[in-house]
């Protein structure tokens, strides 16, 4: 198997997009979207690619974050009961080229704000008891999200989650993982012919997101991530997001 330099490139990228994503709980897909739409790689690659990848990343985080005592079974199925089905009907559904961008645009800028924002230690008030509602209809809609684009849909929760003080820092960012992993699962079976028509590099950038992912994961779940490493990614995914909006 050949690998071009492009490839090998693109492996580096989504090696330190792992490692940041993981390192909050999440599975990267925002990140490893912009690289590819960057590389100029089209949607039947991109979407599947970016959700196996999400598997890899946020399947290690879910478990560090889990085996650290970070999650909380109501919470999670509050959310994942509505996604999981939608994010397998929004895997069946392939936008037109020119929607699609539109929409992972918009994704890669949201993603841009919460990675520049986002805070490690940041605190947060007196906790409050889920409102199954909401999180049964926000669900749905982050389910239906991530199978269309290919995101797992934690770059939107965490920030709900912590806005409306279900949960902490690490708490959230333990439930968004595993929130990551069965709504790309799901996706992914939406989606299960794009897939036997993956490039034989997504197994080079799979290993780099899996290397990537053990690291970050270990740093979140027991030690701190850098804002600064952080803020830089989030400058790549503004210009990507930017850039598919404006072509």
């Amino acid at each position: 198997m050949i690998m071009t330099p492009e490839a090998i490139l693109l492996a580096a990228f989504i090696f330190v997009m792992a490692l940041l994503y993981s390192s909050v709980g999440h599975g990267g897909a925002s990140g490893y979207l912009a690289a590819m739409l960057l590389f100029s790689l089209p949607q039947t690659v991109t979407r599947p690619v970016a959700l196996c990848l999400n598997v890899v990343v946020a399947g290690l985080a879910a478990v560090r974050f889990y085996g650290a005592g970070y999650f909380s079974w109501r919470l999670f199925l509050s959310f994942a009961a509505t996604s999981v089905p939608f994010a397998y009907l929004g895997g069946m559904i392939r936008l037109p080229p020119i929607y699609y961008k539109q929409v992972v645009g918009a994704v890669l800028l949201f993603a841009a704000y919460r990675l520049w924002r986002f805070v490690q230690g940041e605190a947060t008030e007196e906790l409050r008891e889920v409102q199954v509602w909401v999180a049964l209809l926000c669900g749905a809609v982050l389910g239906l999200l991530s199978g269309l684009v290919g995101v797992g849909g934690g770059i939107f929760l965490s920030p709900l989650v912590l806005m409306m003080r279900w949960a902490d820092v690490r708490q959230a960012s333990g439930v968004a993982a595993w929130f990551i992993v069965v709504n790309s699962i799901a996706g992914l079976a939406g989606s299960r012919a794009e897939i036997l028509t993956l490039p034989h590099a997504a197994l080079l950038w799979g290993a780099a997101a899996f290397v990537g992912g053990i690291i970050g994961s270990e740093l979140g779940s027991r030690r701190m991530a850098s804002k600064q490493l952080r803020r830089a990614l989030a400058v790549v995914l503004l210009i990507a997001g930017v850039k598919l909006l404006l072509t």
